[in-house]
């Protein structure tokens, strides 16, 4: 039996616009430590990985381990159903094909075990929506921990707004990381365009602070469209965090609040290369 009971169900949401650009189908991994999904895009040339730890969800029941394969796109349109204050539960019976969402106003407490209907009373409503289950065959790749170059933290909003700018002028974005600031560069047909962020840790609020840690410079290129796909999760996070070393994929990770994260990960481009290099687990 799973049931997982999420007082911000908009943070469901949030995930699920998120990740849904990269990844088709998914399979969603249910323990008793958290709710999880690790897959890559389908050229295989990026990787996500989420993590919502069970101590974030106000009632978390896992009874054996579960794995839900699931379309994400699917997924999304059923938790657009849902108000932005729902209450979102996440029901599974052990060896069921199917799993339900089931949306509450904040103000109504009614448990329901029906597979689909609405109540209304007044403003106050509770819905369940039966999905059906994917068999879909995926690869958990391991993921080894790393010793990185430079690390550096700035604002989400500041980095998305980098990604969107610099795509306007070329396709690739090279990241230098100095103790003095990090610089994002590109070149296309129009010209050249380099912006840098001076590391600042002294501002009076923390989430908009530049902060870098670093033991030696580091100079990568990645492609800018995965990179603006990955600041589809700058609703989750205020900050982000861009851990860099030669030869190893970039992770581009954001806080979810106090229950988890949103890892990207993207090889870096070699010079010259046409096509992207595929990240290696």
């Amino acid at each position: 039996m799973l049931e997982l009971r999420l007082v911000q169900g908009s943070l469901l949401k949030k995930v699920l616009e998120a990740i849904r650009e990269l990844v088709t189908d998914a399979n969603f991994d249910c323990s008793g430590t958290g709710f999880s999904l690790q897959a890559m895009d389908s050229s295989h040339v990026a990787l996500v990985a989420l993590l919502l730890r069970s101590e974030g969800f106000e009632h978390y029941r896992c009874d054996r381990n579960l794995s839900m394969g699931m379309n994400l796109n699917n997924v999304s349109k059923m938790l657009r159903c849902a108000g932005n204050d729902d209450i979102v539960t996440i029901k599974a019976d052990d060896g069921s094909d199917t799993v339900t969402f089931m949306f509450e106003s904040p103000s109504q407490w009614i448990l329901s075990h029906s597979v689909f209907f609405l109540y209304n009373f007044g403003q106050d409503k509770i819905a369940d929506f039966e999905m059906k289950l994917m068999d879909i065959d995926s690869e958990h790749l391991g993921i080894p921990e790393a010793e990185y170059h430079a690390i550096v933290r700035m604002p989400s909003s500041e980095f998305a707004r980098i990604c969107k700018d610099l795509s306007s002028i070329g396709d690739t974005v090279v990241i230098s990381v100095t103790k003095e600031g990090v610089k994002f560069s590109t070149k296309g047909d129009i010209g050249t365009a380099n912006i840098v962020c001076r590391q600042n840790s002294t501002v009076d609020k923390p989430e908009e602070a530049t902060i870098i840690e670093m033991k030696e410079p580091v100079t990568l290129t990645f492609a800018l469209r995965y990179m603006n796909s990955f600041t589809k999760a700058t609703p989750l996070s205020s900050t982000v965090s861009l851990s860099l070393s030669s030869e190893l994929p970039i992770v581009v990770e954001y806080k979810i609040a106090e229950m988890g994260y949103i890892r990207f990960y993207l090889a870096p481009k070699i010079e010259d290369e046409e096509e992207d290099v595929k990240p290696q687990a």
